[in-house]
């Protein structure tokens, strides 16, 4: 009773210090902020704000300035960019989230099975990852997008197998390192099969790694979402910052000085962005015991 008493009080204080770590982080509470901000708009702003994207407007309200009824204008047929806005939000963030999350299992996986098992299993997957890095990413995003077609499932499916090669890399190097450990040796002493091992003792102690990179990754998937979608891969029937870039820049917005069409969205993606790139840095930091002391 005691040693269990003294476990939860461990993980309590644990949890406590690392609550302490991030207020103190001045760059994960911003980067927060941000997010969280993104994410009440993706949640209730569509209920607030419903839109439609076969609602057109009249021929004379294309490309409306900003008004008291429309405060970021209207579009190139005339629908409110306000409502897109926040409509594209969503979209933007439920694809960025679910590429980053299939990216961070395939990586994960093959990262532990390399680092782990070693020898020629190692040498296989290591080989099949270098492929992976050295094959150019946009072009290989814009095959497999024209090959599986312009769905908002398919763009997550691309983004996913084409983002985790870095991830494995990261995880192979720090499955080697918790590898070496005494309690692993002893595990495997008392007979503790692979899948034991790998499950309680690999996972949760190279988990921190691959949390603080899931972050950073977002950050890429969305990246790499808005630049499909503005490159005409993307469903057009789906609201996403990077169809409305796409839509603006196909219209001529930028020339005819349609700023409202144009900015929004693009400001829209460098914020997440570097929201994600805040606290993805600010978890590496307080989760990286050497990164916390340097």
């Amino acid at each position: 009773m005691d040693s269990v008493k003294g476990f939860r009080i461990y993980r309590v204080k644990k949890r406590s210090g690392f609550l302490s770590s991030f207020r103190e982080n001045k760059r994960g509470v911003a980067g927060f902020l941000i997010l969280f901000f993104f994410l009440l708009m993706a949640v209730f702003g569509p209920v607030l704000l419903p839109y439609d994207a076969m609602d057109f407007g009249e021929a004379g309200d294309v490309f409306a300035p900003p008004s008291a009824a429309h405060p970021l204008g209207l579009d190139d047929m005339g629908r409110d960019v306000l409502r897109a806005l926040i409509a594209g939000s969503r979209v933007s963030l439920m694809v960025g989230v679910l590429a980053t999350i299939l990216s961070m299992i395939v990586g994960t996986a093959i990262g532990v099975t390399s680092g782990y098992f070693g020898n020629r299993t190692d040498m296989v997957l290591m080989r099949f990852t270098d492929i992976f890095l050295v094959l150019p990413w946009l072009p290989l995003m814009l095959v497999l997008a024209a090959i599986l077609g312009s769905s908002i499932w398919n763009i997550i499916l691309v983004i996913g197998l084409t983002s985790w090669a870095g991830t494995a890399r990261v995880v192979r190097a720090q499955t080697l390192s918790v590898k070496e450990k005494q309690f692993i040796e002893r595990a495997k002493a008392i007979g503790s099969g692979h899948g034991h091992i790998i499950a309680r003792h690999i996972l949760p102690n190279v988990f921190p790694l691959v949390f603080a990179n899931t972050i950073l990754v977002s950050a890429v998937a969305i990246l790499s979402e808005t630049t499909l979608s503005f490159l005409g891969m993307g469903d057009p029937l789906r609201p996403s910052w990077g169809m409305m870039l796409h839509f603006a820049f196909e219209s001529g917005a930028a020339s005819i000085g349609a700023f409202w069409f144009l900015l929004p969205p693009g400001l829209c993606v460098v914020l997440v962005v570097l929201g994600f790139t805040f606290l993805g840095y600010a978890f590496d930091e307080i989760l990286n015991p050497k990164l916390k002391r340097r």
